[in-house]
């Protein structure tokens, strides 16, 4: 909705916006790659305990189901440039829709602890292929007035994904049926794959290819009027003819593009480090350290879900209003705050109900602080600080880096808990949030309202990180 109202604001004959509503109602329905995202990530919680149960799976087996996800995100995260450069960013997902539904039913049907690795790394595949692809498509197709609330809806979609999870998880917890948990991802995995078939290429890969025609063509039906495409497309074409390098070859020869390439692994890095995932992929943990039952635990973990969805569509509200600096800023400073009083309460105990109840109410802060700021604002600059000839291989190197990060985090957390002790952890994190306050007001740019062209140009001219936008 957000985004039909600011692309419509360009226009204000019908044919107008109707031309540019066509680009928001493409970007939602790439968007909805997030929501396999979301549904992988969440699942997997409420279905640990029973898999532990049925597999018989210690400690490291458990961290090792969770965790393979991640390792096959970050190899499909790896091939994703490749794949989106060849092929388009509709081939990229696909691929990735394809991938999904067959990990999918390996999970659903896996006779042992290893097929079930085996399929949760096909689902990776597919997730890091989308996670790359998704946001870049959106980026490319969308309008500079409404990118920053596109972008976001893909995060939108990958909690939305997560709170179903957690729903589904709690339905079906009772009759432990983990194999039902897992298998209806299935459903969005075959209406995605459906969606992929309908969607056109980007004008800005289209150009690459050189089918500047086909370019046209797309961009005459995602745009206001055919002035406002041919500007965006000679734009397109003057930053594609300005460098014959690309990639790779752009990486080593241009540093000014490393740094926009670090900055990418860099947010990335924040946002793993912050601990959202190592709270989503293991909440019911946490919340039975602090004396929940089973079943308290797991509603506890949708209420979670619940609260990180709705206060991201409140990012999607605020993100082209507020721009992108003010929100993040924000965003880690509550965060930070909220986790300091998880750590604080599991450091004395919090075995009383009122304990509990404080508990759960940072909890769910933290994740509201997360869900405004860190967690959709970080796809979103990656996909608008990367210059065109390197957006494959910038986006490819910061998706590779949060999987990598994200398969550390979720693979060493369970010992992590043991080692630290589990309100020491928390408070470590707490310190993480805080430490991005000031990598955000040293070197994040805020790109509201900017286009790409404009953000590539200033890169490319040698200004500071955080004037890019400028």
């Amino acid at each position: 909705m957000v985004g039909i109202a600011a692309v419509r604001s360009e226009g204000s004959s019908g044919e107008p916006q109707r031309s540019t509503a066509r680009a928001t109602a493409l970007g939602i329905m790439a968007a909805l790659a997030g929501l396999m995202f979301g549904l992988d990530t969440g699942v997997v919680a409420g279905a640990l305990p029973f898999i532990a149960t049925d597999f018989h799976a210690s400690d490291a087996l458990q961290g090792w189901i969770v965790s393979s996800m991640m390792a096959g995100a970050a190899f499909g995260s790896l091939v994703a440039g490749r794949i989106s450069s060849r092929y388009g960013r509709t081939g990229a997902m696909l691929v990735a829709a394809v991938l999904f539904l067959v990990g999918t039913l390996l999970c659903a049907l896996a006779p042992s602890a290893l097929v079930l690795i085996i399929g949760r790394v096909f689902l990776g595949l597919a997730v890091g292929l989308a996670a790359f692809a998704a946001p870049l498509y959106i980026s490319e197709i969308t309008v500079e007035s409404a990118r920053g609330s596109m972008i976001s809806f893909y995060q939108l979609m990958v909690t939305l994904g997560i709170f179903l999870a957690f729903v589904s998880d709690s339905l079906l917890a009772t009759g432990q049926h983990w194999r039902w948990m897992l298998g209806i991802m299935a459903v969005p995995a075959t209406l995605f794959l459906g969606i992929v078939l309908i969607l056109p290429h980007s004008p800005r890969w289209l150009m690459m290819q050189g089918r500047k025609d086909h370019a046209r063509r797309v961009l005459n039906s995602l745009r206001s009027d055919e002035e406002v495409a041919e500007a965006e497309l000679a734009d397109i074409q003057a930053r594609l003819h300005k460098s014959s390098d690309a990639g790779l070859g752009l990486f080593r020869s241009n540093p000014n593009f490393r740094r926009s390439v670090y900055l990418g692994m860099l947010l990335q890095i924040m946002q793993q480090l912050t601990g959202i995932n190592a709270l989503l992929y293991y909440a019911p943990r946490v919340f039975q350290a602090a004396h929940f039952g089973v079943n308290a635990s797991i509603w506890a973990t949708t209420l979670v879900g619940l609260t990180n969805m709705i206060l991201t569509g409140v990012a999607i509200v605020c993100v082209d209003k507020w721009g992108r600096r003010p929100l993040l800023i924000l965003s880690c400073a509550i965060a930070g705050f909220a986790l300091l009083g998880v750590g604080a309460l599991l450091a004395v105990g919090a075995s009383s109900f009122e304990a509990q109840i404080a508990l759960c109410g940072f909890v769910l802060l933290f994740v509201a602080g997360f869900a405004i700021g860190e967690g959709p604002l970080v796809w979103t600059l990656c996909s608008e600080v990367q210059p065109t000839r390197g957006r494959d291989f910038g986006i490819g190197c910061s998706t590779v880096t949060n999987w990598a990060a994200n398969w550390a985090i979720s693979k060493t957390f369970p010992m992590i808990m043991v080692a630290m002790g589990a309100a020491s952890t928390f408070i470590m994190f707490a310190a993480f949030n805080g430490l991005f306050v000031l990598v955000t007001l040293m070197m994040v740019p805020e790109t509201k309202g900017v286009s790409l062209e404009t953000i590539e140009a200033n890169l490319f001219s040698g200004k500071k990180l955080r004037n890019l936008g400028r």
